[in-house]
């Protein structure tokens, strides 16, 4: 396993972060049961990776927290999310401590080393920035948590307007966790220089979508791309637009990890499964070393431009 530092936290972080979330939710998506899921866990840790995140509604930091038991707490980074909408109303800083309280008693763990309000709308940012924030920070300094954290509305923000925002308040935040992949770039010009200057960490979701998994859907997404003139026709191949990167590599899935693992101003990427053998697979892929140039090169000059492709929403998410 490769580490990095996680911006100015200090935080030493596996280059490959297993995420909790998602539709597999370490295998609670699919049918496995809480310590099948724990089992999944051990297995990423076994592997190196030493940074794990959860959220308190996606109900799987009991996973997590039979996971890291027996395990020395201090070699492993936890971090966990609040939305800060609950039925569609903005949550009180009294019900946000409820949530972390109530997290940390899952986990069975006395701190998190990063807490993130999670989803934040454009709308709601300075709610959290001037509400939200005061009142967490008082538990930051009861040793609750290490490091404050905003997450991002990926599927529901295609221009990361929240992102852009919170940029502009390195100081408040320690930490970001955004979407990035092959077709949806744009942090690469409005977000990653500026956490590289405020030295905010970065933790980059949405690598992985079903737009590079599911069979068909990428020539779909692009066939509809070039009709709606979102997307030129030139230089790409409509039925197999990412042709270039297949020829002697492992496939879309190994192109998608390394295409973020190593863009500059990304610390760690998420990645997850309920399946051993592809959490196998996934780490092997994002400690692999950087696509050619050339590829990269036009990755960024035939989809650089795009916003909010295949960001689709995990089913346990969907109102």
């Amino acid at each position: 396993m490769e580490y990095t530092t996680l911006g100015r936290t200090g935080l030493r972080v596996s280059v490959a972060g297993l995420g909790c979330g998602g539709n597999s939710r370490v295998g609670i998506g699919t049918g496995k049961s809480m310590a099948e899921a724990a089992d999944v866990i051990r297995a990423a840790l076994d592997r190196g990776v030493n940074y794990v995140d959860t959220a308190l509604n996606y109900g799987t930091e009991p996973a997590v927290g039979l996971a890291l038991n027996g395990r020395p707490r201090d070699e492993i980074v936890i971090s966990t999310k609040s939305t800060i909408r609950v039925e569609g109303e903005r949550i009180t800083p009294d019900l946000l401590v409820t949530h972390l309280d109530e997290s940390l008693k899952l986990l069975g763990t006395e701190y998190v080393d990063v807490y993130y309000l999670h989803g934040v709308a454009l709308g709601d940012y300075e709610y959290a920035r001037d509400v939200l924030v005061p009142a967490m920070l008082k538990q930051r300094d009861k040793g609750k948590f290490r490091h404050l954290g905003i997450t991002e509305p990926a599927a529901n923000d295609p221009e990361q307007s929240t992102i852009r925002r919170a940029v502009d308040d390195p100081n408040c935040w320690d930490v970001m966790m955004l979407a990035f992949h092959m077709l949806h770039q744009p942090a690469r010009q409005h977000v990653f220089p500026k956490t590289k200057t405020g030295r905010v960490g970065t933790a980059m979701m949405y690598v992985v979508r079903n737009i590079f998994s599911r069979p068909g859907l990428l020539a779909e997404t692009v066939h509809g791309l070039i009709e709606d003139g979102a997307l030129s026709p030139v230089g790409i191949d409509p039925d197999d637009p990412l042709g270039f990167l297949t020829d002697g590599d492992e496939g879309l899935i190994d192109a998608a990890y390394r295409f973020a693992r190593h863009q500059p101003g990304a610390d760690t990427v998420l990645f997850g499964t309920g399946n051993v053998d592809h959490l196998i697979a996934n780490i092997e892929s994002i400690l692999r070393p950087p696509l050619p140039e050339a590829d990269v090169a036009q990755l960024h000059a035939l989809f650089g431009h795009l916003t909010g492709v295949g960001l689709d929403i995990p089913e346990h998410m969907r109102d």
